[in-house]
């Protein structure tokens, strides 16, 4: 390397050097002392070796904030790199309100994404990429003192954000015909839009909810508020929110950001109001919650829809058991949806002198105010008190027993399960 002029230039030289020296020691950590490889290793991370790799490696991927890739992993089109702060304002919510902060994403080859960490190696808040797309002079001479070997360097790695031939959609992606005439009978009055997946958008929202559910100022602020005491922190709650998973086993697939966030992409509610006549109460003078769950209508016809059919005596097959299993499963909905209802209520209505609840049932209905301690066995509990209710509701008809209690146990459970499952993953 070159002996360096500036601080900045020496500074940049060292801050290569570092991202090198990591990697080479991070990879020979995994081998013995004697393993032949490691004098291969030292040649691979001699600085204008790997640099020269890595330019020829960058074709192999390709720098964006909108990818197609989530649309459908399949997909072949465009992925496109739009900064934020150089698309058209709109008072919207959208990719544009990330202005400056905003986190690139990569897709291509995964093997490849060594050379992306490199170049979103900071310095001075300023990304090595975004030096290489200004053409920085100092960043070239730390690459290399070889003027046409660093320009051709941060040429390669500045062609990470350029989209990857022509521009195109794909038939796996989620196409729209979009009216551009007034004969909607013309084939050649509309344009196809391919709207593509706001990556970086994505992985802020991400980051906010991470934030928000599970950092320790949200939790403190939460904490305080169940106490009544004062927090400068709000608290932040997400109802209904989904996690969809994107890249099965292998979310580096789809893309760097994706990985991250080890393919958890939370879905926001978009749901129109729902009507309710009578406003929701809380649990009192009532020493079980399926006394007020049994009266809800879906509930009574579902049990009804459920008890018919068993009363069929159908036959023992794969398809009787998908049927029950659909009736039981629009129980549980219905279960999870009363839940939900009286999750909304101010929190502490539980530890009200009229309410006779069980402390399992208070705690799984009033997490946040009933009186502690929750009971280690509250999954257990719950899951016991539906199948019981729900035997109970079939016995005068049926002779209903233990193994249904068994399989009604299960189901609740599985249900339960899955469901904390979920809100874990995203921690």
């Amino acid at each position: 390397m070159p002996t360096i002029q500036t601080d900045r230039q020496a500074a940049l030289h060292s801050l290569i050097s570092a991202f090198l020296a990591e990697r080479l020691t991070s990879k020979l950590d995994k081998l013995g002392p004697d393993d032949p490889k490691r004098q291969e290793l030292h040649q691979q991370f001699i600085p204008a070796t790997w640099l020269e790799d890595a330019a020829r490696r960058a074709s192999q991927i390709q720098a964006v904030t909108h990818s197609l890739k989530p649309v459908h992993p399949d997909a072949k089109g465009t992925s496109l790199y739009c900064p934020p702060a150089e698309l058209a304002s709109v008072p919207v919510v959208g990719s544009h309100c990330l202005g400056a902060d905003f986190a690139g994403d990569v897709v291509g080859n995964a093997a490849a994404l060594d050379v992306y960490k490199f170049l979103k190696l900071e310095h001075s808040s300023r990304s090595l990429l975004a030096l290489c797309l200004q053409n920085d002079a100092d960043f070239a001479a730390a690459l290399s003192d070889d003027a046409a070997t660093a320009q051709a360097w941060m040429a390669a790695f500045a062609s990470l954000t350029a989209p990857r031939g022509q521009l195109a959609s794909h038939t796996l992606a989620k196409q729209l015909y979009w009216p551009v005439s007034d004969n909607p009978h013309s084939n050649d009055g509309f344009h196809v839009l391919s709207p593509l997946y706001a990556s970086s958008l994505a992985h802020k929202v991400y980051g906010q909810l991470q934030d928000d559910r599970f950092s320790d100022e949200a939790k403190a602020a939460r904490e305080a508020r169940k106490n009544g005491l004062y927090s400068e922190r709000p608290v932040r709650e997400y109802r209904h929110m989904a996690v969809q998973q994107l890249g099965g086993t292998k979310p580096q697939n789809i893309s760097q950001l994706n990985s991250e966030r080890r393919g958890n992409n939370h879905l926001l509610a978009s749901l129109p109001p729902v009507w309710q006549s009578v406003a929701v109460k809380p649990l009192l003078n009532t020493d079980s919650l399926f006394h007020r769950y049994s009266r809800r209508p879906l509930v009574r016809q579902h049990v009804k829809a459920l008890l018919d059919f068993l009363k069929t005596d159908p036959n023992p097959n794969l398809a009787t058991r998908h049927q029950r299993a659909g009736y039981v499963d629009s129980l549980l909905d219905e279960f999870f949806q009363f839940t939900a209802e009286l999750r909304e209520l101010e929190p502490g209505w539980s530890q009200h002198a009229d309410c006779d609840l069980s402390t399992a049932q208070a705690h799984w209905l009033d997490p946040v105010g009933a009186a502690p301690p929750a009971p280690l066995d509250l999954v257990e509990t719950i899951s016991r008190d539906f199948a019981g209710w729900l035997n109970a509701q079939l016995h005068a008809a049926l002779p209903v027993g233990d193994p249904e209690f068994v399989a009604w146990r299960k189901r609740m459970t599985d249900d339960i399960n899955a469901f904390e499952r979920e809100d874990s993953h995203a921690d």
